[in-house]
């Protein structure tokens, strides 16, 4: 059997084109399916306009961005950077609250294995009281003994100033010092004073606590 081969090229020219035609449309739909695959993203500029693509734009990715699937269903959600701060500062709350429910929870084990009953704390709290009472007490006998001596010196000096001598260095200079130490036995009797009330406050707070972990 004999073949037109005239007649049979343009066919054959035909046959091919449309076999390059069917693959180069394959190979689109495959990278257009890779791009849809990859991700879309939907974002909204500064005067209100939303825009599409499948990359996000650098200017964009501080406020935030919403990312889509090929059926245009949002898949994922970039945060904003106000958005992602506040995230930031939610977590650390939280880390902060959990951090501080531990402290309690170690406080509380502390307290009611170490107290039995409220009368224990109250002896604790004495206890505590006990040291501080004694330097002030020690302050206050030494603040007297020092005003007496204050009202001695005053007394030399106005003496000498009345005959009309000029008062010694030395006479002036324990004036001052004397003058010194009562200012400072002042401080030392009011922060004897402030650290016993705090002991107070702590011990009381201890009791009240003791009394809701065991029902007392």
């Amino acid at each position: 059997m004999q073949t037109d081969k005239q007649n049979c090229r343009p066919w054959l020219v035909t046959v091919q084109r449309t076999a390059f035609s069917a693959l180069t449309a394959a190979a689109l739909l495959l990278l257009a399916a890779g791009k849809v695959e990859a991700g879309m993203y939907r974002w909204v500029d500064g005067s209100g306009r939303v825009h599409y693509g499948d990359t996000l734009p650098p200017t964009y990715q501080k406020s935030g961005a919403a990312e889509m699937n090929k059926q245009g269903d949002v898949i994922k959600r970039t945060q904003s950077e106000a958005e992602r701060k506040a995230e930031a500062e939610r977590q650390a709350e939280q880390k902060r609250i959990q951090a501080e429910q531990q402290r309690q929870a170690q406080l509380d084990r502390a307290l009611t294995q170490t107290y039995t009953t409220e009368a224990e704390i109250d002896l604790a709290r004495d206890r505590a009281l006990e040291n501080y009472k004694l330097m002030t007490r020690g302050a206050e006998i030494r603040a007297r003994a020092v005003e007496a001596n204050l009202a001695d010196l005053r007394s030399r000096i106005a003496n000498i100033q009345k005959a009309g001598r000029k008062v010694g260095h030395n006479l002036q200079e324990q004036l001052d010092q004397a003058v010194r130490e009562r200012e400072e036995l002042k401080r030392t009797i009011q922060n004897n004073q402030a650290a016993m009330d705090q002991v107070r406050e702590k011990y009381a707070a201890d009791k009240v606590r003791f009394r809701e972990l065991t029902g007392k």
